[in-house]
């Protein structure tokens, strides 16, 4: 890195870059030629790949397949899902219906008992609020992520990989979790 940053240096004095970091967008093709004075502009070129990257780091749904042109392709489930279904990844089967939950940090979060607990992922830092929560939603992860774990063990239905889960899902909604097909529903 701190050889790469001199290359970026060298390259800003020289009027190629605008900032020594810029080296990062850059591959060592495209270095190899701006170093030897062969690479022109190649400032449109860091301007597209750092959208892309500002892009990517906002991203709050983490795919577990990606198709080569960068696409999620969709799930295939094994049954159509109800109307209006959320869906996503059966990590913990079981069906409950409760009041959702929608926490962003366990960090002084309480969930009263058998509410169901929507949040962007897991790690042990949460698994205390698994002790009352009824089921859970969680937008990352997949069958064998911390949370799917954990809700197996403890009993509760899961569905993973829910995008955007805690913006489709509001605190205080009346939902139905079925683990088994991987779905969230308003109970009608």
């Amino acid at each position: 890195r701190a050889s790469l940053l001199e290359v970026g240096g060298h390259l800003v004095g020289e009027g190629v870059l605008d900032s020594a970091r810029d080296v990062f967008f850059l591959d060592f093709a495209e270095l190899e030629a701006a170093v030897a004075g062969k690479g022109g502009d190649v400032r449109e070129t860091v301007a597209a790949r750092r959208a892309v990257h500002e892009r990517e780091r906002r991203r709050r749904h983490v795919p577990r397949v990606m198709l080569s042109d960068g696409t999620e392709p969709e799930a295939a489930m094994a049954g159509a899902a109800p109307e209006g279904a959320i869906t996503g990844t059966p990590a913990s089967s079981g069906t409950v219906t409760g009041t959702a939950r929608v926490v962003l940090d366990p960090v002084g979060a309480q969930l009263e008992p058998g509410e169901i607990l929507v949040c962007p992922s897991t790690d042990p830092g949460w698994t205390p609020l698994f002790l009352t929560a009824g089921g859970l939603v969680m937008e990352m992860g997949g069958a064998m992520s911390h949370g799917a774990v954990v809700a197996r063990e403890y009993g509760i239905p899961a569905v993973v990989g829910v995008p955007d889960a805690t913006h489709r899902i509001a605190s205080g909604a009346q939902v139905t979790v079925n683990g088994a097909a991987g779905t969230v529903t308003t109970p009608a």
